[in-house]
């Protein structure tokens, strides 16, 4: 069991921030509540320095909000924070905090980049050092007060041994020459910003199953999700744990005639008829009036749709190049580039290297390193087609 300190007191955080002001390096993660509430927060900060392990409760502090003292310390250039997957980790501190971030290292990013088939932190805890990480504390309830024993030791123990298995990975990277790979990755991740979260009012379509229901059941659908998601921002659940997607797609298919019939349907207790009957029965009726319309299309990133059979061409020629470079590099192909950026380059069609930098999906890193060998590709396989 690792040892830790708490800081529960804004003395307490305040002397500690001056004092993380003076190290090199810093090992961070964030627990929060998303799996237990609609408008989830920042429940706990785990730091590490090389000699001492503290866990920051800001909900004893007041709310994440009192964080704040933290701020210079993620925002200095001379300090190094390190993070496992700190994607999340970064959103729930900018968004919480208004942190600001300089001067990071992922160790899942390095990884991945180094081609490690489990990029996990207990699977690569156990390739460097042979321990057994706890995992049995991933979907507690960390707004909950008081934190158990297991819930302080598991928190403690994923900040453990971050700092020195960064010195391994920077050396692995070296070695590679990957490292300017690494550092491009982790500078994009300190500049990215988060839109504000929004209802989703197109969510109820990416339910399995939604888009083959007829007009009438589509509407019910539409009508169910929105009664969920009122409910769950009343009582500040998630919307799954106030009822599940199979459930709102079975009530939309039977399109039950009176209230007494959702006891038919699975999912649905006594308590939830009791407290959202009349709500669900309503949104039936709702439903029913009228015709849902055309299926609107989801937002997505790929491009895939647009691509002539030229184009075609050019992204089976750049994925065959992909899986004979990743292959030889010992990395996984999306790592090396995902199969969007690839349809992106595929539906540009840039004529030269420098015409690469046009593609906003592609690394600098890559673009450096192979955009001559994928223009080379892409010409290659639109010359074969046109002699042909």
């Amino acid at each position: 069991m690792a040892d830790f300190q708490l800081i529960e007191t804004r003395e307490d955080l305040d002397s500690l921030a001056q004092e993380l002001l003076g190290e090199k390096l810093l090992a961070f993660d964030t627990e929060a509540d998303s799996f237990y509430h609609y408008f989830d927060k920042t429940c706990l900060v785990q730091v590490a320095t090389r000699k001492q392990i503290y866990l920051i409760d800001p909900l004893a502090l007041g709310g994440p909000k009192e964080l704040s003292p933290l701020a210079p310390v993620f925002a200095s250039p001379d300090i190094c924070k390190i993070f496992h997957a700190a994607e999340y980790d970064l959103f729930v501190l900018k968004r919480d905090c208004g942190f600001e971030f300089r001067n990071l290292f992922d160790t899942m990013i390095s990884a991945q980049l180094l081609g490690y088939p489990s990029v996990g932190l207990a699977g690569i805890a156990e390739r460097h050092f042979g321990v057994n990480l706890p995992k049995e504390q991933q979907r507690s309830d960390w707004s909950a007060r008081p934190l158990s024993a297991k819930q302080l030791s598991y928190a403690a123990s994923d900040v453990l041994y971050l700092i020195e298995l960064t010195a391994l990975l920077k050396k692995e990277l070296d070695a590679l020459k990957r490292r300017k790979w690494a550092q491009e990755e982790f500078d994009a991740l300190c500049g990215r910003k988060w839109p504000e979260r929004e209802f989703d009012k197109l969510g109820y379509l990416k339910i399995k199953g939604a888009r083959r229901l007829p007009s009438t059941s589509l509407s019910i659908l539409r009508e169910l999700y929105f009664v969920r998601d009122k409910r769950a921002r009343e009582l500040d659940r998630p919307a799954f744990k106030v009822l599940g997607n199979r459930t709102l797609l079975e009530i939309a298919e039977r399109q039950p005639r009176k209230q007494a019939d959702l006891r038919e349907i699975k999912g649905i207790t006594d308590l939830i008829q009791r407290r959202m009957g009349r709500e669900l029965m309503t949104a039936v009726r709702d439903g029913k009036k009228t015709e849902h319309g055309p299926i609107p299309k989801l937002p997505s990133n790929s491009r895939s749709r647009r691509l002539d059979r030229q184009g075609e061409r050019r992204l089976t020629a750049l994925k065959e190049w992909r899986a004979g470079k990743a292959t030889a590099l010992d990395i996984d192909p999306g790592v090396l580039c995902p199969n969007a950026t690839l349809e992106a380059i595929a539906w540009r069609d840039p004529k030269s290297k420098n015409d690469l930098q046009e593609v906003t999906e592609l690394k600098g890193w890559f673009i450096r390193e192979f955009g001559a060998e994928v223009t080379k590709v892409k010409q290659d396989a639109t010359s074969s087609q046109k002699e042909s």
